[in-house]
């Protein structure tokens, strides 16, 4: 069966394979990959995207309400900064898994203009996109207001 992005298998057997075509853009406004939720897979308490960091880039302030992350690092560096004013700060590298409990603000950074940062996400949210929440608190800087990270 050709897959363009949907899902392959037999949902009524347990096993569905989804090879997505194409990036499309996250509420964290970055790129990423679909790969398994509950419209894809048929997920009920899961979902897996590959998230896609660019050059100089941040995910918006987010916060993922009512829902645990785990994410491994495949490419790349990243500085996590979390917390009620992002005043915490975490440099990830590639190989790191990375939790993030659920309600806590964050925004992953990528600390390198000219290589991309590649993650794999896990949530235990089947429709992980409906439950994304921008932190819009007026005492945050966007990483375009802040002093460049080398």
């Amino acid at each position: 069966m050709e897959n363009n992005g949907n899902p392959t298998g037999d949902h009524s057997k347990g096993v569905v394979v989804v090879r997505p075509a194409a990036k499309i853009m996250s509420r964290q406004r970055l790129p990423y990959y679909v790969g398994i939720s509950e419209i894809t897979a048929g997920a009920k308490n899961i979902s897996m995207n590959l998230i896609v960091i660019p050059p100089g880039g941040a995910a918006e302030p987010h916060l993922h309400k009512d829902y645990e992350t785990a994410i491994y690092l495949l490419k790349g560096r990243a500085d996590t900064r979390y917390g009620q004013k992002l005043e915490n700060s975490v440099i990830c590298e590639e190989g790191d898994f990375i939790y993030i409990n659920a309600d806590v603000p964050h925004q992953p950074i990528n600390l390198s203009t000219t290589e991309p940062v590649m993650a794999l996400v896990a949530r235990n949210d089947a429709n992980e996109q409906e439950h994304v929440v921008a932190y819009p608190n007026s005492s945050i800087k966007r990483v375009s207001e802040r002093t460049p990270i080398l």
